[in-house]
C-alpha cells in the first residue's frame, strides 16, 4: 500500500526570541558536563534582531507587515540542502540531491539539471522514523563549533562509535560533496570529490560556489542548513544528530552556496528493509523549511521543544489517501499563499496580544482593506474643503515627485508609456476624425494629448494617471456631432459652449465635494459601465469594417460594377455609342454583343497606350480592397489578442513575454502596416494634415464662439453639458478609484478632488482650440503604474517577486507627453497606417475589456451545464438560480442602456449610467447581504449596519484551509483593470 502523503505549504513567520539555554541529548558525549552554552536569546546575532523589511523574501507579505507593526524581529531566510551518501559499498560519495528555500527542488540526475520548484510531499512513516531518531539520537543546541572539522568531531563523539568507526566516519563526513552548479552561459559544473583531511585552505568556498546564480537570489543575511543522509554498512545501528550552531559559520564546500550554516543534521545507518534514509533526510529538510517549525527550532531550549514542534507540524499535515493520486506528481507553487495566523506558535500569539484583534477587521475576506472612507473621501463640510486638503497633502510631496524619478527604471517606463500613448492617440484620433467628419483628427489628438497630459502631470493629485481620449467621451462626441448635423448646427462653436458649461459644472462638483460619492460605485455600476462601452467599441469596429465593403464592393462576374471595355474611335474619329445586351448566362459573357464597332477587353493601361478609351463601371474600381481590408482587420485583432495572452504562456523567457504583451497593440499596428506596404493595395489610410494646421480645412486654431449658430444656443448647451458632466465625473472617478486601490501601496495618497479640478480646467483650453476632451484612462494608467513597480530583487526559486509598491513621481508622465507633442511632426509617417488596422485594434480593446469582468463569466454560465461549470468562488456560496437572477438583471439594464443609446434620445445615456447606482441600491430588497457580498460589494451604509460577527463565517480564517487560501487568491478589485477603455 502506498503510504499517505501530506502536501506542505511553506510560509515565513517571525516572533520574539524567548530566553532560555540549551544542550540536551539522549546520546551522551564524553565531557558532556563541560558543554554548557549561554541562552538562545543572547546567541541571536544583532543583525538578526535589526533585520529590515527587505532582508529576506517572504511568501506572505501580509505576515511580514504584521511582524514589523508589532516590532517582532524577523529570522534570516534559511537555505536547506540535502546531501545524500551514494555508491555503497564500492565508492562512497556525497552528492547534493535536493534543496529548499521556500519550495523543494530535486536534482534530475539523468538530465543533469535542477527540477522545477514544487510544493513538497512527504510519506508519513518517514516523519515517524525521523521523530524516533531525534528522540534517541544526538541533539546539540547552540554548539560553539567554528569549522566543519570541529563540528564533525562534536557529532562523532558518541558512545556507540568505536575509535576506528569514529575515524572512518569523520573521514567520510569531511569528504567534499558534489554540487550541480548551473552557471550562466556555462555547462553545469560538478564539485570535485576527494577524501581528505580538512585544512583551512580546503574549507574555503570554491570558485564555483561564489559564482552560483542562486546566491544572487538569496538576500543578505541568509543562513544555511545542511542535511546529510545515507546508508553506511559499517554501522551497527542508525545514527541521528541535529546541531544548532551558536554562531553560524561557513562550513567550506558543504553547501552549494557559501552561506553561514545555522543547522547541521546527520542521519546514517545500516541498510535495512523498509527504511529510506533519503526520505528521512527529506523529512528533516522539509521541517526546517517550514517557518513554524523553524521558528521553534531556532528558539528551542531542549529536546522536548523540538519534539513538540514536530508534533505540532504533524497535527496540521494534510493527508492524501493512497490510490487517489499519483505520488510522482509535483504540485506547482501557488500564486499566493494563504494566511497562517492560526499556525502561529503560542509564544508569538502572546507577543501579538491585542494587536491581532486590532488588525482583525483591517482586511476583508479577499485580503483587501475595508471600505471605511479614506482621508481623501471624507467630507469636510466646507466649500472646496476637499480640494484644499488635497493641495495641502500633495504639496509636501511635490519635491520628491521629481527626485524619486531619478532611477533607471523610469527611463524604460517612459519608452513603454510613450508608445502606448501615441498608439492610443493615433487610434482615437482616426476614429474621432470619422465620427466628426474631419472636424477633429489625428493632429488635434496628438496636440491635445501633449498639452493636457503635461499640464495634468504638473498639477494633479495623482500624477501617475495618464490623460487620454476614452471610449465614453468618444461616444458622446459622436452623439453630439450627430445632433449638430441633424439640426444644422455649427458643431465646433456648439461644442465650445458645451465644454465651458462642463467645466463650470465640474467646478461645482469639486466645490461640493461630490467625489466622496465614488464610494457608491460598486462592481455592479462599474461592470455596467464597462459592458456598455465595450459593446459600443465592438459594434462600431465591425460596422466601420462593413462600411468599407460598401465603399469598395467586391466585384463578381455579372454584378453592375463588373466589366471594363476598351473603346476605339471609328475611322471617322467618332466614338460609337455603347449599347450592349445582357448575357444569357456567365458562359455567354465574352461572346455577347457589345454593341460596339471597335471594342476590346484590354486592361485600362494597355487600352490607353493603344489610343483607346476605357469605358465601363469597372474601369476605375480597385479590386481586392474589401477582402484585403477584412484580412488586415482580422490580422491586427487576432495578433493583438495573441500577443496579449502570450504573457501567461510557457514560451520564451518572462522578460520577452512581458515585452510582447505590453507592446501588443504597437506590434499589431506595425504588422498590419507591413502587410499593407508589401501588397501595395490602395486600402483607405489614416487622414493626417501635411502641415501644422487643423484637420478641418478653412478653420483656425481658435474656435469662433457662435459661428453660424444663434446666440441662445450658448445657453441651451447647458443641457448636453450636464449630461457630459455626469459622464466625465463617472469616467474620471471610476478610473481614479481603480488606480488608488490600497493593494497598490501608494504612499503619497490620492487626490480625487484635485484631479477632477484639473480635468475641469483643462476642458476650457481644449474646447477653445477644438481639441478632444480628456479624462483619466484606466488601461494606460495601470500600465504606467505596472512599469514603475518596485519589487524585491532577491526571490527564491518558485517565489513570485515581492511587491514593494509603486515609484510615485511626476517626471515620467511629463516626459511622455513632451515626446508626444514632438511626435506631431510624424504626420508624414502616420498617413501610411491603414484604417482597417485601427478598426482591428478598436475591436481588440472592446473584447479585452469585456472579457476582464465577472459579468462575462456569469453570462457564460447561462449557456453552460452545471457539470461543466468552472469552480468559481461565488458559486460555492450563492445558489446558481440567484446568480442567474443577478445576471439577468444586469443584462436587462445593459439592454435598456443600448436601446436608449440607439434612439434619438441617445444623448441622455449618461443619466441612464448614473441610474445604475439606483438600480444597485434597489437590489438590496432582492438579494441578501451575503449574496451581494459575493456577487458585488456592499454599499457603505449597508456595511456599517451589518454587525461584524454577522459575516464571521465568511471572514474567519479558522475554516477550511483550501477555501481560505482561495479567498486570498481571489482578486476582486483588479478584475476591471481595463474596464473604462
Amino acid at each position: 500500500m502506498q503510504p499517505a502523503r501530506g502536501p506542505l505549504t511553506l510560509e515565513a513567520r517571525t516572533a520574539q526570541v524567548p530566553k532560555g539555554c540549551v544542550g540536551l541529548t539522549k546520546m551522551k558525549l564524553p565531557g558532556q558536563e563541560e558543554f554548557d552554552v549561554s541562552s538562545a536569546y543572547e546567541n541571536v546575532p544583532a543583525e538578526e534582531l535589526d533585520s529590515g523589511p527587505g532582508s529576506s523574501p517572504s511568501p506572505n507579505g501580509s505576515l511580514d507587515t504584521d511582524s514589523r507593526e508589532l516590532g517582532v524581529p524577523k529570522d534570516p531566510l534559511l537555505f536547506i540542502q540535502l546531501n545524500e551518501l551514494l555508491g555503497w559499498p564500492q565508492a562512497l560519495e556525497w552528492r547534493e540531491t535536493g534543496r529548499w528555500v521556500l519550495f523543494e527542488e530535486k536534482l534530475e540526475m539523468g538530465a543533469g539539471r535542477w527540477g522545477a520548484p514544487h510544493v513538497p510531499t512527504l510519506a508519513l512513516p518517514s516523519l515517524q522514523k525521523l521523530r524516533n531518531l531525534l528522540a534517541e539520537g544526538l541533539v546539540l543546541l547552540d554548539c560553539p563549533a567554528q569549522s566543519l572539522l570541529e563540528l564533525v568531531e562534536q557529532v562523532t563523539r558518541v558512545e556507540l562509535l568505536s575509535p576506528e568507526l569514529r575515524v572512518q566516519l569523520q573521514s567520510l563526513l569531511l569528504q567534499r560533496p558534489q554540487h550541480l552548479i548551473q552557471t550562466t552561459g556555462m555547462m553545469p559544473c560538478w564539485g570535485s570529490v576527494h577524501p581528505r583531511e580538512a585544512s583551512q585552505d580546503e574549507e574555503a568556498p570554491l570558485k564555483e560556489q561564489c559564482q552560483n546564480p542562486l546566491r544572487q537570489k538569496l538576500p543578505a543575511g541568509a543562513e544555511a542548513g545542511a542535511v546529510l543522509a545515507g546508508e553506511l554498512g559499517f554501522l551497527a545501528q542508525p545514527l541521528g544528530a541535529l546541531v544548532r550552531l551558536q554562531n553560524p559559520v561557513v562550513l567550506g564546500p558543504l553547501t552549494e552556496v557559501p552561506l553561514p550554516s545555522r543547522f547541521f543534521c546527520l542521519f546514517v545507518g545500516p541498510p535495512t528493509p523498509g527504511s529510506s534514509y533519503h526520505e528521512i533526510g527529506r523529512a528533516m529538510a522539509i521541517l526546517l523549511s517550514d517557518p513554524q517549525f523553524q521558528w521553534s527550532a531556532r528558539r528551542a531550549s531542549n529536546l522536548h521543544d523540538l519534539l513538540a514542534a514536530l508534533d505540532a507540524f504533524l497535527e496540521e499535515v494534510t493527508v492524501l489517501p493512497p490510490g487517489r493520486w499519483d505520488p510522482t506528481t509535483r504540485i506547482p507553487p501557488p500564486k499566493c499563499l494563504p494566511s497562517q495566523h492560526k499556525r502561529l506558535p503560542s509564544q508569538m500569539r502572546e507577543v501579538k496580544g491585542p494587536s491581532s484583534r486590532r488588525r482583525a477587521p483591517a482586511e476583508d475576506r479577499h485580503g483587501h482593506p475595508p471600505s471605511t472612507p479614506s482621508p481623501e473621501l471624507r467630507r469636510t463640510g466646507r466649500l472646496f474643503g476637499g480640494l484644499i486638503q488635497d493641495v495641502h497633502r500633495k504639496a509636501s510631496w511635490y519635491p520628491s515627485d521629481f527626485l524619486d524619478a531619478l532611477h533607471p527604471q523610469c527611463f524604460s517606463a517612459v519608452l513603454y508609456i510613450y508608445l502606448a500613448t501615441i498608439t492610443n492617440a493615433i487610434t482615437f484620433g482616426g476614429l474621432l476624425g470619422e465620427a466628426t467628419n474631419g472636424a477633429q483628427g489625428v493632429l488635434e489628438s496628438f496636440l491635445g494629448t501633449a498639452v493636457a497630459g503635461a499640464a495634468f502631470c504638473l498639477m494633479a493629485g495623482q500624477p501617475l494617471t495618464i490623460l487620454s481620449s476614452t471610449g465614453p467621451v468618444l461616444v458622446f462626441e459622436r452623439l453630439l456631432f450627430s445632433f449638430s448635423r441633424d439640426y444644422s448646427l455649427d458643431y465646433l462653436p456648439f461644442r465650445l459652449w458645451v465644454g465651458i458649461w462642463v467645466a463650470t459644472f465640474c467646478l461645482v462638483l469639486v466645490a461640493t465635494e461630490a467625489s466622496v460619492l465614488v464610494r457608491y460605485f460598486t462592481r455592479f455600476t462599474e461592470e455596467g459601465f464597462c459592458a456598455l462601452i465595450s459593446l459600443i467599441f465592438i459594434y462600431d469596429a465591425i460596422s466601420k469594417m462593413l462600411s468599407l465593403t460598401r465603399a469598395y464592393p467586391i466585384q463578381r462576374p455579372g454584378s453592375p460594377a463588373y466589366g471594363c471595355f476598351c473603346q476605339y474611335p471609328d475611322p471617322g474619329g467618332n466614338e460609337s455609342q455603347w449599347t450592349r445586351t445582357k448575357p444569357k448566362d456567365r458562359d455567354d459573357f465574352l461572346s455577347m454583343d457589345l454593341g460596339l464597332v471597335n471594342a476590346s477587353l484590354l486592361p485600362p493601361p494597355e487600352c490607353a497606350r493603344r489610343g483607346g478609351r476605357p469605358r465601363g463601371p469597372g474601369c476605375h474600381a480597385i479590386p481586392d480592397v474589401a477582402v484585403f481590408s477584412l484580412l488586415l482587420f482580422l490580422t491586427s485583432f487576432l495578433f493583438a489578442m495573441a500577443l496579449k495572452h502570450i504573457k501567461t504562456s510557457r514560451f520564451f523567457p518572462s522578460a520577452v513575454r512581458k515585452a510582447l504583451s505590453d507592446f501588443s497593440s504597437v506590434l499589431a499596428i506595425l504588422l498590419g502596416c507591413g502587410l499593407d506596404a508589401f501588397l501595395g493595395l490602395a486600402t483607405p489610410k489614416l487622414t493626417v494634415p501635411r502641415e501644422f494646421k487643423p484637420t478641418l480645412p478653412g478653420r483656425g486654431w481658435l474656435v469662433s464662439p457662435f459661428g453660424a449658430n444663434p446666440w441662445w444656443l450658448s445657453v441651451a448647451a447647458a443641457l448636453p453639458a450636464l449630461l457630459l458632466s455626469i459622464l466625465i465625473f463617472m469616467d474620471q472617478q471610476i478610473t481614479a478609484v481603480i488606480l488608488n486601490r490600497a493593494e497598490y501601496r501608494l504612499r503619497k495618497g490620492a487626490g480625487f478632488h484635485l484631479d477632477l479640478f484639473c480635468v475641469a480646467m483643462l476642458l476650457l483650453p481644449t474646447s477653445v482650440l477644438g481639441l478632444p476632451w480628456y479624462v483619466s484612462t484606466t488601461v494606460i494608467s495601470l500600465a504606467h503604474m505596472d512599469s514603475l513597480r518596485r519589487e524585491r530583487r532577491a526571490c527564491a526559486p518558485g517565489e513570485p517577486p515581492g511587491f514593494l509598491g509603486i515609484r510615485e513621481q511626476r517626471l515620467t508622465g511629463l516626459v511622455v507627453f513632451i515626446l508626444t507633442g514632438i511626435s506631431i511632426f510624424l504626420a508624414p509617417v502616420l498617413k501610411f497606417i491603414p484604417m482597417p488596422v485601427l478598426y482591428g485594434i478598436f475591436l481588440y480593446m472592446g473584447v479585452a475589456a469585456m472579457s476582464s469582468i465577472q459579468f462575462t463569466k456569469r453570462v457564460q454560465l447561462l449557456l453552460m451545464p452545471a457539470k461543466h461549470q468552472p469552480d468559481l468562488l461565488f458559486l460555492r456560496h450563492v445558489p446558481l438560480s440567484r446568480v442567474h437572477l443577478f445576471t439577468f438583471i444586469q443584462l436587462a439594464c445593459l439592454g435598456l442602456l443600448w436601446i436608449v443609446k440607439s434612439t434619438p434620445a441617445a444623448i441622455i445615456f449618461p443619466i441612464m449610467l448614473l441610474g445604475l447606482v439606483g438600480v444597485r441600491k434597489a437590489l438590496e430588497w432582492v438579494f441578501s447581504p451575503q449574496e451581494l457580498l459575493w456577487l458585488d460589494e456592499l454599499m457603505p451604509e449597508k456595511e456599517r449596519s451589518i454587525p461584524e460577527k454577522g459575516l464571521e463565517p465568511e471572514y474567519s480564517l479558522s475554516g477550511r484551509d483550501s477555501e481560505d487560501s482561495e479567498l486570498m487568491y481571489q482578486s476582486k478589485a483588479l478584475e476591471i483593470n481595463i474596464s473604462v477603455n
